[in-house]
């Protein structure tokens, strides 16, 4: 993926239906395609065309059924015969374009992805990435994945998963983007403020507050920052003031996660997308940070100079030991690095303590004993 060849043109130029197609066919038999989406596509659109026909048909006879025989010259029986055709033509069309538009999104992205050096996946099931959207409900998917390997690997795509079930489920919608680092870091959070619903973070996951870290200059108006306790100093080394420029500047409506070797973006909507805008926002964001993530991956945790250790041996015994002054860690994260403790979210608390008190008020009369 390079910024500088970014080719937008495949997401809005028009296209050849027979290419779309055998586009189409191309992928079924390449094995690329869910045949399972495509099954329940059909029996979805045959399920309400014959819904509609049945529904237009019965209309047609109960209403107008007996007027119609005895005058089937009569103009507004006509008329209605018309609307009845018309909308039947209609409904069978939308139906068609359904069918050709679907793959049409597919034949974008896909083209899309090859004229900018990425590779398009249909979709991937429980992705076994570390980020905390990776972590909650179930029914996991990504879906409409965007793939590069070069200059390193770096993923983009949509995101689902459910919580509850029966009724009461929710399904979760997210946009990701997930890069890949060349060494573990230590466990960081940018919750941005830009994105925040009325109740606070829109995050899955809330944080222990003592671990928010307050930064520099402007920072703090964009993001909140988390990192684990004893790793302040840490986190001031990777965020400098030219990188802390580069998340302002390009990703303040994106939430942030550093987790082991991964850096996250995130955002409660689709990125993977059929938006030019949306795909050259994204292209800026990353190719803004990835030439700065060199001086991350010369990071090392000093907490693991200790357990490298040699028992019984010290520096200067060892044949090969370099002068004293310059031995470092190896790459890695020492445990208590890895991951932010759990917060409380009140705002969550809130809401659910007066639904119980509401639902404790109705059960027990004292609605009504109070507006009485």
């Amino acid at each position: 993926m390079s910024t500088s060849t970014f080719d937008p043109t495949p997401l809005t130029q028009p296209v050849d239906r027979a290419a779309v197609a055998a586009h189409r066919k191309d992928l079924l038999a390449a094995g690329r395609l869910p045949s399972g989406g495509n099954v329940w596509g059909i029996v979805i659109a045959v399920a309400v065309f014959l819904f509609v026909g049945f529904f237009m048909v019965n209309v047609f006879i109960a209403v107008f059924g007996a007027f119609l025989r005895g005058s089937n010259d009569n103009p507004l029986a006509i008329g209605f015969v018309v609307v009845v055709a018309v909308f039947a033509v209609g409904i069978v069309a939308l139906i068609i374009r359904g069918f050709k538009g679907s793959h049409e999104r597919i034949y974008r992205l896909e083209r899309f992805a090859r004229a900018n050096g990425l590779t398009w996946y249909a979709q991937a099931s429980a992705p076994p990435l570390p980020g905390m959207i990776f972590s909650h409900g179930h029914s996991r998917k990504s879906t409409d994945i965007l793939r590069g390997e070069r200059p390193r690997f770096v993923e983009f795509a949509n995101y689902r998963y459910t919580t509850g079930s029966g009724k009461n489920q929710t399904t979760h919608r997210w946009g990701y983007v997930a890069t890949r680092l060349a060494t573990p870091l230590p466990h960081i959070v940018l919750d941005a403020t830009g994105n925040n619903g009325l109740f606070g973070s829109n995050l899955p996951q809330a944080f222990d507050k003592d671990q928010r870290l307050s930064l520099e200059g402007d920072f703090d108006e964009h993001f909140a920052l988390y990192c684990p306790q004893g790793y302040e100093q840490d986190a001031l080394y990777l965020f400098t003031p030219d990188i802390m420029a580069r998340f302002i500047d390009h990703a303040a409506q994106l939430d942030v996660e550093i987790v082991d070797d991964w850096l996250f973006l995130y955002a409660k909507r689709d990125l993977s997308t059929l938006d030019p805008n949306t795909w050259a926002w994204l292209f800026s964001a990353v190719g803004a940070l990835l030439d700065k993530l060199a001086q991350w991956e010369r990071w090392r945790d000093d907490r693991l100079t200790q357990t490298a250790a040699v028992p019984g041996a010290t520096a200067d015994s060892l044949p090969f030991a370099p002068p004293l002054g310059t031995l470092r860690p190896p790459p890695g994260v020492a445990a208590q690095g890895r991951r932010l403790k759990g917060g409380v979210s009140w705002p969550a608390i809130i809401i659910g303590g007066l639904f119980v008190l509401g639902v404790f008020a109705m059960q027990s009369g004292l609605l009504d004993a109070i507006f009485r």
